[in-house]
């Protein structure tokens, strides 16, 4: 009978940066039922999922003496009260002989390890099922005549490859093949599965198997978070039958620890030639078209085709997620607003999951006969492999397709004879353990009581002597790699090849030189200098240059991705006020702090804006430094930086600052600019490239089509923008301005020649006959406005954009941007002009010309030309060199650098600047209209003492002040108000340029 899948939730504690940002709580659970609530409306009713159980761990606790987290309130659920409702099941499913599956998903830091392994005395559902199984095998063991066997396996999906965490080989070009039995379905070949007799056993091979998986990350600057592990144990009970018939019970239990579940965010990633171009992502996209189809398929949707061959992942989680497994998910949820989308897509994928039926039947069989089936099964192997292989029929081309050449045929020759090869060696190794289960568990326990002493040994090391241990994103992976400090000097360097000396501490992956660190032990205390010009060490987020002394809790980065927290049992820390490192994103917010970025916290007053925008930061950075490193080992010539991108940086007149990544070429000064997405999508395949040079391949390079370095010249960049101020077309003043572009830092880029002409219907320009003025916006609503807008030209932009440059804008409501025609830089003419009509202007069309601006973007396409001949001959990393004493030199000639500060300052921005430049030009124009009416006014009177009148007509005089003279000339008193506050503002954006004989003579008027 078909079951459906079990699925709970659990929502964590907010973690140390959550709270020091202040984040919103929008989680909440009432019994089963699990509710989100927008942060940005949290009096809107909630979305609400229901799920088998909602679990809230939130609050409600206390920690005890030894650590473990005790509930202080019913609401909350201890690791004991998750085992019992979901490791039960999963226990008592495998002593029946069902396979039982069961996942971790949700993004990182949302608490998956925690529920499946916890830390210190919380265990997880993993540790204690495995436990349980024990204590239930010990109680059982002495009954009639039953014998039981468990395996593990252990292994690990990144980049669509496979690696068998429990072996000590290395790794195969390409990772383990995943290949399809007949019978069994997928299956990793020449996967290992070690005999286990006790929990303890199982403890080791997968602390064991965590070091393996930590230490090939950093070689291979792989993501953790993005790599999937899945634990599997096969629990074998042998027995008679009443008959006397030996019989297996087997139950395989499958414990996966899915990747991240963050996106990529398909929607960033938008024109890019390469945003399918990651495998790192694939099983992920794959497990989620899975999932979908599944779901369709449980509800009757005919047609739904399952993608299970998509991704490796997918293909082995086959019988959990369809066939024959009864299947538990649980989906840990962040309790952050600043989460909040990535929490919703979490309830969504675990709302689809729980739709998704299996059929699970009892594993049971006589042993004879699985004896027998692996004996005729390695028999028809053997004789494969000394006959004639299947290839021989496509040889003559039977299968109905083209005849093979012989290369071909050569070629799938060795692919069918190492396959079959690799089935012969597992069905050996199984039958091995069949026929001599009692030495195979043997020689496990040896190996295991060495691991266990080897553990002993270092720990005991670990409260003596000085070392170093990694840190890494994931919790789990830290402290998992030591390297301790012997008295003297040791080596730190690059892991040579087999055979040859090694230094003392040897690392691989990006930026580690053979020589690249040396570290001093002497008197008990610890130092570190570097031993090669140009190695990369950071020491609490600062390069380290020169020798250094090391205290004990400081953070050291060698190279670009070896991370570690150095211990100093002799000279512990004390209370010296200095914060000390006890994680990874620790070290990360220091080396944002000494990259010149502030941080902001809630206590310290930051926006909701500065917090989201430190967290991009923190998390971007070191992806940032790792893309360089990779650019300089793989001689791409390319430099990446971050980038904070304003709203009106990317076109846009509100929303908040966003992190960006500015790729900018070495040979040419050329710039391409990259949403966060974008870049994360193109870090993945130089990821895939770095693992492939690192390997040795030799296709590790990609075509310049596919190359993630790379992008085409002729791809339009963003020059700058400028604001165009509006005000002036409120009163039906022309403007003519030059006005300066600036790019997302603010700085100047050039100048724009922009005019804006007021008119009469047939685009004829207004003139002071005209009388069609106004001295207050208001009075244009409901009246015809007509004008012309004109971007003459563009001087001194940067000579790169030599190729061709335009203009492209969007008025007022406008949802289709306009554009002038492309001319050559970097002095550009379009002589471009663009006429409007609103007949008749609403107040909200004159609202928007009172207060609001016209952005105005300028794109470039840039040159190819290398900058100087020399430099196509020097390496990426030479270049970095020349770059950096470049900035150096000029920081000297300037008197320093620039900082980046998350906040508003107290200076004008560009825009700003721009705002008081148009305003004064509004102004000054008023003010001359007001002296025109005066000059007006005092004609009448002197026409009328000449003429020894005694009176002026009423008519004459509304004539000279154009209306109703109250009316008027409270607008000019408006006008004199204005102007002193323009007076102060010119003042502050250190201008010269504002008139102060406007003010003097518009008081004259009044």
């Amino acid at each position: 009978m078909a079951e459906a899948v079990k699925v709970a939730v659990r929502v964590r504690p907010f973690n140390g940066r959550e709270r020091e940002r202040g984040a919103q709580l929008v989680i909440e659970m009432q019994g089963a039922t699990t509710i989100i609530k927008d942060p940005s409306n949290m009096s809107a009713e909630g979305k609400k999922f229901a799920f088998d159980y909602s679990y809230w761990s939130h609050d409600g606790y206390e920690e005890a003496a030894d650590g473990e987290l005790v509930a202080t309130s019913p609401q909350y659920a201890t690791q004991m009260a998750v085992f019992n409702d979901v490791g039960v099941g999963v226990l008592n499913n495998a002593w029946e002989g069902y396979n039982c599956s069961l996942f971790a998903y949700g993004q990182t830091g949302s608490g998956k390890s925690y529920s499946m392994v916890g830390y210190g005395v919380n265990k997880g559902i993993v540790p204690i099922t495995c436990d349980e199984l024990f204590k239930g095998i010990t109680e059982k063991r002495g009954g009639a005549g039953t014998t039981y066997k468990v395996t593990l396996s252990m292994l690990e999906i990144y980049n669509e490859q496979v690696r068998d965490l429990l072996s000590k080989k290395k790794a195969p070009k390409g990772g383990l093949k995943v290949r399809q039995h007949p019978k069994k379905g997928f299956y990793v070949e020449g996967l290992m599965s070690l005999p286990v007799s006790s929990y303890e056993d199982i403890d080791n091979k997968i602390a064991e198997g965590t070091e393996h998986r930590t230490v090939a990350a950093t070689q291979m600057n792989a993501t953790s978070s993005r790599a999937h592990t899945v634990v599997t144990i096969a629990f074998t009970q042998v027995s008679k039958n009443d008959s006397g018939a030996e019989m297996a019970k087997t139950s395989t239990i499958n414990l996966v620890d899915l990747a991240g579940s963050e996106r990529a965010d398909s929607t960033g990633a938008t024109g890019d030639r390469l945003k399918e171009g990651s495998a790192i992502n694939q099983s992920l996209s794959a497990l989620g078209n899975v999932i979908s189809a599944l779901a369709d398929k449980a509800t009757g949707k005919k047609g739904a085709i399952v993608p299970f061959r998509d991704s490796a992942l997918t293909k082995l989680l086959q019988n959990a997620l369809g066939g024959n497994s009864k299947t538990v998910m649980i989906a840990a949820l962040s309790p952050a607003g600043i989460n909040y989308e990535e929490t919703v897509s979490t309830l969504r994928f675990a709302d689809r999951a729980k739709k998704i039926k299996t059929k699970a039947t009892i594993n049971e069989n006589p042993m004879e006969k699985l004896i027998r089936e692996l004996k005729e099964e390695n028999d028809r192997l053997k004789a494969m492999m000394g006959g004639e292989l299947p290839v021989a029929a496509a040889a003559a081309g039977g299968g109905g397709g083209a005849t093979m050449t012989p290369e071909q045929i050569e070629k799938m020759r060795k692919e069918m004879e190492e396959e079959i090869r690799q089935q012969l060696l597992a069905n050996e190794s199984e039958a091995r353990n069949m026929n001599d289960w009692e030495g195979a568990v043997k020689e496990q326990q040896q190996a295991t009581s060495a691991a266990h002493d080897e553990r002993a040994a270092l720990a005991k090391r670990k409260e003596d002597e000085p070392h170093f241990s990694n840190l890494n994103e994931d919790t789990q992976l830290s402290g998992v790699v030591l390297h301790f400090v012997k008295k003297g000097t040791n080596k730190v360097g690059k892991r040579a090849p087999e055979g040859e000396p090694q230094p003392d501490i040897a690392l691989s992956g990006l930026s580690i030189l053979p020589l690249h660190a040396e570290v001093k032990l002497k008197g008990g205390e610890v130092s570190l200098k570097p031993a090669t010009k140009g190695a990369k060490i950071l020491v609490n987020g600062e390069a380290c240059t020169a020798r250094a002394k090391l205290a004990d809790g400081d953070c050291v980065m060698f190279g670009s991705n070896h991370l570690f927290r150095f211990t100093n049992p002799g000279a512990p820390a004390g209370p010296d006020g200095k914060v000390k490192v006890t994680s990874w994103e620790d070290a990360q917010k220091q080396v944002a702090a000494n990259s010149g970025f502030e941080g902001a916290t809630a206590a310290g007053g930051g926006s909701a804006e500065d917090l989201l925008l430190q967290e991009d930061l923190i998390a971007l950075m070191p992806m940032v430094n790792e893309a360089n490193a990779m650019s300089e080992e793989l001689n791409k010539k390319v430099i990446f930086e971050i980038a904070l991108m304003s709203p009106s940086a990317r076109g846009l007149t509100e929303g908040r600052t966003e992190v960006w990544v500015k790729m900018r070429s070495l040979l040419n000064d050329n710039s391409w600019m990259w949403k966060r997405s974008k870049f994360l999508n193109r870090k993945y395949i130089m990821q895939e490239m770095y693992q492939g040079y690192a390997e040795g391949a030799e296709d590790w390079d990609l075509s310049q089509e596919k190359d993630p370095f790379w992008e085409p010249v002729d791809a339009n960049v963003l020059v700058g923008s400028v604001h165009v101020y509006l005000q002036s077309l409120s009163y039906l003043i022309e403007l003519d301005e030059t006005l300066s572009i600036t790019n997302y830092k603010g700085a100047e880029q050039g100048n724009l020649s922009v005019e804006i002409i007021p008119c009469k219907a047939d685009f004829s320009e207004i003139t002071e006959e005209d009388d069609m003025f106004v001295d207050e916006p208001a009075q244009l609503v409901g009246k015809d406005v007509h004008f012309k807008l004109k971007l003459k030209s563009a001087c001194g932009l940067p000579a790169k954009f030599s190729r061709g440059v335009f203009c492209k804008y969007k008025f007022y409501l406008e949802e289709t941007a306009r554009q002038t025609d492309t001319k050559p830089g970097p002095n550009p003419s379009w002589g471009y002009e663009e006429r409007f009509s609103f007949a008749p202007a609403t107040k909200q069309f004159v609202d928007y010309l009172a207060d609001q601006v016209l952005l105005v973007e300028v794109w470039g396409m840039q040159s190819d030309r290398v900058d100087h001949k020399g430099k196509a001959d020097l390496t990426t990393r030479e270049l970095v060199d020349a770059a950096h004493a470049g900035q150096a030199q000029r920081a000297v000639l300037t008197g320093g650098g620039s900082q980046v500060v998350m906040g508003k300052g107290g200076k004008l921005s560009a825009a700003d600047t721009h705002r008081v430049l148009c305003e004064n030009a509004t102004l000054q124009r008023r003010v001359e209209r007001a002296a025109a009416k005066q000059r007006r006014v005092e004609h009448l009177l002197q026409k009328a003492v000449e003429g020894k009148q005694s009176s002026v007509a009423v008519e004459e005089l509304q004539r000279a002040v154009v209306g109703e003279a109250k009316t008027r000339f409270k607008a000019v008193a408006k006008v004199v108000q204005h102007a002193v506050g323009m007076e102060m503002q010119a003042k502050k954006a250190g201008m010269k340029t504002f008139d102060k004989k406007n003010v003097s003579s518009a008081c004259s008027i009044q």
